[in-house]
């Protein structure tokens, strides 16, 4: 190469080098940006639905309410400092939902707060959303890391083609000027090389083995294939059918109890077709359409149901000839870990979806918390009992006093001993 090119060469080469590396940062900082989805599922869902009122407010729009966006973010992180301090909107938001108290999440960033609210502010039911079409973006396509993924391959590329262009021309160029070249040494066989990638798998294969001991006997999302479909979705949550009526033991014992067949013929020996099929199709988590009056039918099997006699099939001694249903049990935790629904339920009054996820939403349920010590742990720490109107709460009479000496809005139930390792654990 002409002496009068080399440090041309060397400056296009630094430079397209140095714009990969800008648009290799932007990349990362794209995709480093809060998922307010994400965020949503993790915080939100057990409480609130996008398009309409759950145990809290409809979020679609929500912040359009606020006063303004800083109030929006104090709400966010902790309602009851708004509430106790007469803040107007917060004591009728308060007021409007049976005075629940809201979660506080002060571990969420304004930006966080912010990605949820756009989140739910976009969002549209599945079945509203129209396909994209021919030639358009679909829906929520706005996102262009995708353009920074090619650009950030395509100079990668070029920086390797570039830097072994330089290797080449740099080798040529000694040659004719009589400079001995050095022995260039295979990447695979360069100790640094090596040292790296034997670092890089050493510390990877550590905490692929530690997160999967972590996780061991773990099962989030499991779920089983059940003996009958049953849709949480069509009785919870379209028809309304308020949980207790099947798991009635969740206010009364430790076990939320799985109703027998008996409780499910109290409504089936008059409803023996499903007829919802038109507005709500019935499909597995696969997508297979399941035929909802079959599934009724099947329920009468195990009942002992004659529908065409209406009554109860019986053998020569008068006893109904029913079979239990082989239900398959989807939250286990470990036998050494004490749960009691009754003390969450109905002294917590914790709601079902905080630990079970929008139950009302699902066909197929599926495990949506993962159950560990260290999520019970963090709600402890988080969750501030409903300690004022509450007898169960009546010998706490320090707390009483400051919260009427407004020392404080609300105590979590870690202040009262949740966080010890006897109350799980004896």
């Amino acid at each position: 190469m002409p002496e009068s090119l080399k440090p041309l060469f060397r400056i296009c080469s630094r430079s397209a080098f140095a714009f990969f590396i800008v648009l290799l940062l932007c990349n990362f900082s794209a995709s480093a940006a809060p998922d307010g989805k994400a965020l949503f599922m993790s915080n939100c869902a057990s409480c609130h639905n996008p398009l309409k009122d759950a145990t809290g407010p409809a979020l679609k729009d929500i912040d359009k309410t606020f006063p303004d966006k800083e109030w929006g973010h104090k709400w966010v992180k902790n309602s009851q400092t708004l509430v106790a301090a007469g803040d107007p909107t917060a004591v009728a938001m308060f007021n409007k939902f049976g005075k629940v108290v809201m979660t506080p999440f002060p571990q969420l960033s304004n930006e966080d707060i912010d990605a949820i609210l756009a989140y739910v502010d976009a969002y549209a039911p599945p079945a509203a959303a129209q396909a994209p079409r021919g030639g358009e973006e679909a829906a929520g396509s706005n996102d262009n890391g995708w353009i920074y993924s090619i650009l950030t391959l395509t100079l990668l590329v070029l920086a390797v083609i570039l830097w072994r262009a330089n290797s080449s021309l740099r080798r040529a160029a000694n040659s004719v000027e009589g400079v001995p070249n050095e022995k260039e040494i295979p990447v695979y066989r360069s100790k640094l090389v090596i040292a790296v990638t034997a670092i890089v798998l050493f510390i990877l294969a550590g905490y692929w083995i530690v997160n999967g001991a972590i996780n061991e006997g773990r099962q989030q999302n499991y779920q089983p294939l059940q003996p009958l479909f049953y849709s949480h979705k069509v009785h919870a949550g379209i028809n309304q059918v308020n949980c207790l009526y099947c798991h009635a033991g969740a206010e009364k014992s430790r076990q939320a109890m799985i109703p027998s067949t008996n409780v499910c013929m109290n409504c089936h020996k008059q409803i023996n077709s499903y007829t919802g099929a038109e507005s709500y199709a019935l499909k597995t988590a696969e997508g297979k359409e399941i035929n909802g009056t079959e599934q009724i039918q099947l329920l009468y099997k195990y009942a002992g149901w004659d529908p065409v006699k209406k009554d109860y099939n019986r053998d020569a001694k008068g006893n109904i000839m029913a079979t239990p249903i082989q239900w398959v049990k989807i939250h286990n935790l470990p036998d050494h870990v004490y749960f009691n629904h009754a003390q969450h339920v109905k002294v917590g009054k914790v709601q079902c979806q905080r630990c079970h996820g929008p139950i009302q939403e699902m066909d197929e349920v599926y495990q949506f918390a993962p159950l560990s010590m260290g999520w019970c742990i963090n709600c402890h720490r988080q969750t501030e009992v409903q300690f004022g109107a509450n007898n169960y709460y009546s010998i706490f009479e320090k707390y009483h006093q400051e919260l009427k000496e407004g020392k404080r809005t609300g105590v979590t139930e870690a202040e009262m001993g949740g966080t010890e390792c006897q109350k799980c654990h004896y």
